[in-house]
C-alpha cells in the first residue's frame, strides 16, 4: 500500500473556550476560512425547529462592523472571497475561500458577522425561508423529500429527525426573542471552532484570530440529547406524488465515526459505490439498466449513522431495482471478497485523502467537523485504521448492518400503495438475514 506524508492540523484554544487549528500547505496559492458552530437542528426544541437555520440566514443581513449585506460581500469579494454558510443537523458552518493576503479581512468579517449580528429584516428572511421550504413538500404541503422522510423514521421525536429547515408551520412561530435567544445559546466560545487552510502560518492565524475569535461570550458547550435506538422493522412508507419516476430511501442503522467498525463501514460504502466499475452501480445501472443511477452513502453523526441507498427509477421497477440492491449487498457475507478488489478500494481511500491536500476546502471540513463533534483524527490515522479491515471485517459489518428488521424504507411517486407493496415484496424475497 503506498503511503506519503499527511500534514497536521495545529491547533489552539482561547480562555473563553473557543478553539482554532490551522492546517498550512505552503503549496497552494488559495485559502478556505471556515467558522464551525455547535448548531443545528438535533438541538432545537420541536416548537423551535428551524431556528439554526434561521439564525445563519439571518447573519448575512449584517453586523456591527458589516451593517448591510453589501458591506460585507464587498469586503470579502475584495479579499478574494465568497461567502457562504450552511446548517446541518449538528452544526452550522460559515465559510469562504480567500486570497492568503485577505486572511485578516475574512477573520474580521466572520466573527462580526457570528458575535455582532443585527440579526433585523426577520420577517423578510422568514418570507425566503418559507420559500425554500417548498423545494422539499408537494402543493398540498406534505413533504416529499426521501432524505427527510426516511430520517424521520430513523430518529423519531429527536432532533436527528427534524428537518433542517423547518416546517413551515415552525418557521412562521419563530419570533426575534426565541431567535435571539438561540444565537445567544449558541454562538459562543463554548461551541465554535475556526478553521484555516492554505498557505499561511499558524503563528499568523493565532495572532489575527485570538482578539477576534478570543472575545465571544465563553458560553456552555452545548450538550446533545443521546440519539435513540434504532427501530425495529422493516419498517416501509410510501408517499403518493404526481412524477414520472419514483424516488427511494433504504436506510439501515451504521455506527458512529468513533466506533471500531467505523472504517469496516467506509471500505463496505466504497466496495457497493465507488465508481461506475463498483458493484452497486455496475450490477443496477450498468448490467441491468433498471436505473440512470444509484448511490449508496454513509452518513454519521457523534453517536449515531446511516447507510443509505438512494435512486429514482420508473415505478414499474422499484421491487426490482429494491431487490437487486439487496441482493448485491447479501453478496457483501455470503460471497468471497477477492483481495485485489479490497486492495482496490483500500488504495482508492488513501488517494482521495491525499487529493484532499490540493484542496483547503477539504482540509477545512476535515479539520473542523471533526474538531467540533469530537471526532477528530490525522488523515493518516483515518487511513491506517482503513488499511487494518480484513474480508472477515467487512463480512461481518456488512451482515450486521444489512438485516431485515433494520430496514427503514420510504418511496415517494405515483401509487403509493402500489410502491409500498414492491418495497415490501422486494425486502420479503430479499437475502436479507
Amino acid at each position: 500500500m503506498a503511503e506519503g506524508p499527511f500534514l497536521l492540523g495545529q491547533r489552539a484554544r482561547f480562555p473563553n473556550g473557543a478553539r482554532l487549528v490551522v492546517a498550512p500547505t505552503p503549496g497552494l496559492h488559495s485559502a478556505m476560512l471556515a467558522l464551525y458552530v455547535r448548531a443545528g437542528s438535533r438541538h432545537e426544541r420541536p416548537e423551535a425547529n428551524g431556528a439554526s437555520h434561521f439564525v445563519e440566514h439571518l447573519v448575512f443581513r449584517g453586523s456591527r462592523g458589516y451593517p448591510d449585506s453589501r458591506a460585507m460581500n464587498e469586503a470579502v469579494e475584495a479579499a478574494g472571497g465568497s461567502m457562504n454558510a450552511m446548517t446541518a443537523r449538528d452544526h452550522t458552518c460559515f465559510y469562504t475561500s480567500l486570497h492568503p493576503a485577505g486572511l485578516e479581512t475574512g477573520i474580521d468579517v466572520i466573527v462580526d458577522l457570528i458575535r455582532h449580528p443585527l440579526l433585523r429584516d426577520i420577517d423578510v428572511e422568514r418570507q425566503v425561508i418559507l420559500e425554500e421550504i417548498l423545494d422539499e413538500v408537494d402543493s398540498r404541503g406534505r413533504d416529499v423529500d426521501p432524505d427527510n422522510l426516511v430520517k424521520r423514521l430513523a430518529f423519531p421525536d429527536h432532533g436527528l429527525g427534524q428537518k433542517i429547515a423547518g416546517s413551515r408551520g415552525s418557521v412562521r412561530a419563530l419570533g426575534e426573542g426565541a431567535l435571539r435567544a438561540h444565537h445567544a445559546r449558541h454562538y459562543t466560545g463554548a461551541n465554535v471552532v475556526m478553521v484555516a487552510a492554505g498557505p499561511i502560518s499558524y503563528e499568523e492565524v493565532v495572532e489575527l484570530a485570538a482578539p477576534r475569535l478570543g472575545a465571544l461570550p465563553r458560553g456552555s458547550a452545548q450538550q446533545s440529547v443521546p440519539a435513540p435506538p434504532w427501530p425495529a422493522g422493516p419498517t416501509l412508507r410510501a408517499i403518493e406524488h404526481d412524477d414520472a419516476q419514483v424516488e427511494f430511501s433504504l436506510a439501515f442503522p451504521a455506527v458512529p465515526e468513533r466506533h471500531r467498525d467505523h472504517a469496516a463501514a467506509l471500505v463496505v460504502r466504497r466496495l457497493l459505490d465507488d465508481g461506475l466499475s463498483s458493484r452497486l452501480p455496475f450490477e443496477v445501472v450498468e448490467r441491468h439498466g433498471l436505473a440512470y443511477s444509484i448511490h449508496a452513502s454513509l452518513e454519521t453523526f457523534e453517536d449515531a449513522g446511516l447507510f443509505t441507498f438512494e435512486g429514482a427509477c420508473t415505478p414499474s421497477r422499484l421491487e426490482r431495482v429494491a431487490g437487486e440492491i439487496f441482493r448485491v449487498v447479501a453478496g457483501l457475507w455470503d460471497g468471497v471478497l477477492p483481495a485485489d478488489e479490497l486492495a482496490r478500494v483500500k488504495e482508492r481511500h488513501r488517494m482521495s485523502l491525499t487529493f484532499a491536500l490540493d484542496n483547503p476546502s477539504e482540509l477545512v471540513g476535515w479539520f473542523g467537523a471533526g474538531e467540533l463533534l469530537g471526532t477528530d483524527e490525522t488523515l493518516e490515522e483515518r487511513c491506517r485504521r482503513v488499511e487494518r479491515v480484513t474480508a472477515a471485517d467487512v463480512r461481518r459489518v456488512a451482515r450486521t448492518m444489512f438485516q431485515r428488521r433494520h430496514l427503514l424504507g420510504v418511496a415517494v411517486g405515483p401509487e403509493a400503495r402500489s410502491l409500498r407493496r414492491a418495497l415490501a415484496r422486494a425486502a420479503e424475497r430479499s437475502p436479507l438475514l
